[in-house]
């Protein structure tokens, strides 16, 4: 009797060796190499793993190609929607990916949902819950008399099977790594099941003009579970984002080949499924603490849309010789190069001060612009002066303590204004060719040392 064969596989690149390696030859990254045992494969002949079509394809000139525009099917979430691009797009193939128990069960049901309602012939294939929990789902989302079909699967072939002979518009597969083909003598989960299950529903995907939605499990760490090469596959990638602690969720597209990269989408979590923010900004500022030290808000851009977000900042007195320094939502060394800028131009003296910085509504920001908000925010902090209910703030800071201007300012202008906040602490070099909303006062920083007096934090020197 043939014994089992232990490899070594590279969750990155997939290569595979017999010993375990602590960086992989083939891609050269670190601690990527993960074990997997396969069994000896069976002396009968069993089917070959289907492979894409393209070896019989003719090459045509591409002014012989014809110009049929993408068609786009309204999913019936506005925020989904917006995330995609304007709807789901036929034969494209998505992965959602996110922590356990954030809502992307939920909210695949839902679309599903409002898809079969729409007339579209919906199938959602689980192979991680059985028919009886999809249907107490649906139950409680009020999907259940939508006439969606439900398959309780984690065998490829009767999948391909099913879905031939169904002919979906939209296909849900949760999750990605529950999927295995009996032809891999590996267990579901592995490098080589996950590559070869997503191949294999790319290519009916392609074929038959479904829409296949794809559920990934996520790491410790927040990266997709599986190969690398998983999000090179598919069409987009969406990440939720947020905690079961909190009620807010944050749906953020990293790539997609039909529409614009990181876009934002917004949701609460509720008793009858996920809900649309529709007034992001509106939402995120709800519970701002109005005449706090500390606080700023800042104009935030995620991908074409603007968000009002409340920068906060505590600065007290270290108790110790070393300061701490602690952010959440923001880049902790982005945070000590601010610091520094501001003890070394704007002689604000925070060598023996803990400084913690805060998103509030479990955002986070990664755009230059909102350099200008966190200094902004410390000082007030640190002088216990509380920034006017009316202001905001946002530029990009240098190390020479200079202010540079930040992209698409007019829209970021038009949000502020939108909200009621009047007096806007803007760069300099925005101001040429840009038009100011109606009633708003605009002041223009050159430097830090500008912002801080326009903000009546203390007089310029």
């Amino acid at each position: 009797m043939a014994k089992s064969k232990t490899v070594y596989v590279c969750s990155a690149c997939g290569y595979e060796t017999g010993r375990w390696l602590g960086r992989c030859p083939e891609c050269e990254s670190w601690n990527t190499l993960q074990e997997e045992v396969r069994q000896p494969e069976a002396k009968s002949p069993e089917k070959k793993i289907k492979r894409a079509p393209g070896a019989s394809a003719p090459a045509l000139r591409i002014d012989e190609i014809p110009d049929d525009a993408m068609q786009r099917r309204p999913c019936g979430i506005g925020e989904l929607d917006r995330v995609l691009g304007g709807g789901v797009v036929d034969g494209s193939v998505v992965l959602v990916g996110g922590d356990p128990g954030v809502g992307k069960s939920t909210l695949l049901t839902q679309v599903c949902a409002n898809m079969a309602r729409a007339g579209e012939k919906v199938l959602y294939v689980s192979g991680e819950e059985s028919a009886r929990q999809i249907k107490m789902r649906a139950n409680r989302l009020g999907a259940s008399g939508t006439g969606m079909y439900v398959l309780s699967e984690n065998d490829m072939t009767t999948v391909e099977r099913r879905m031939e002979e169904l002919a979906p518009r939209v296909m849900v597969v949760d999750s990605i790594q529950t999927m295995y083909l009996p032809e891999i003598a590996s267990a579901p989960g592995s490098v080589s099941q996950v590559r070869e299950s997503a191949s294999q529903l790319i290519r009916l995907a392609k074929i038959s003009g479904c829409c296949v939605f794809l559920v990934g499990h996520v790491t410790k760490e927040g990266s997709l579970a599986g190969p690398r090469v998983l999000e090179h596959m598919v069409d987009a990638v969406l990440y939720f984002e947020g905690d079961r602690q909190n009620h807010y969720r944050l749906l953020r597209a990293v790539k997609n080949r039909f529409g614009s990269v990181n876009e934002l989408g917004m949701f609460e979590m509720s008793g009858d499924g996920m809900r649309e923010v529709t007034n992001a900004s509106e939402a995120l500022l709800s519970e701002r603490a109005h005449d706090a030290s500390g606080s700023v808000v800042m104009c935030a851009l995620e991908g074409t849309r603007p968000l009002l977000t409340d920068v906060q900042a505590l600065v007290a007195r270290a108790p110790f010789g070393t300061p701490r320094r602690m952010a959440s939502g923001v880049d902790q060394g982005r945070l000590s190069l601010l610091l520094a800028v501001l003890e070394k131009r704007a002689g604000v003296r925070l060598f023996d001060q803990d400084v913690y910085i805060n998103i509030a509504g479990g955002m986070t920001l990664t755009e230059p612009a909102a350099d200008l908000a966190l200094c902004a925010a410390v000082v007030s902090s640190l002088r216990a002066k509380p920034i006017g209910g009316t202001f905001a703030v946002m530029g990009e800071v240098g190390l020479a303590g200079e202010v540079r201007a930040v992209p698409q300012a007019e829209r970021r202008l038009n949000e502020c204004m939108r909200l009621g906040f009047q007096n806007v602490v803007l760069p300099k070099g925005n101001l040429r060719g840009i038009r100011v909303p109606e009633g708003m006062n605009v002041h223009p920083a050159d430097t830090v040392l500008d912002a801080i007096a326009a903000l009546g934090l203390f007089a310029k020197s």
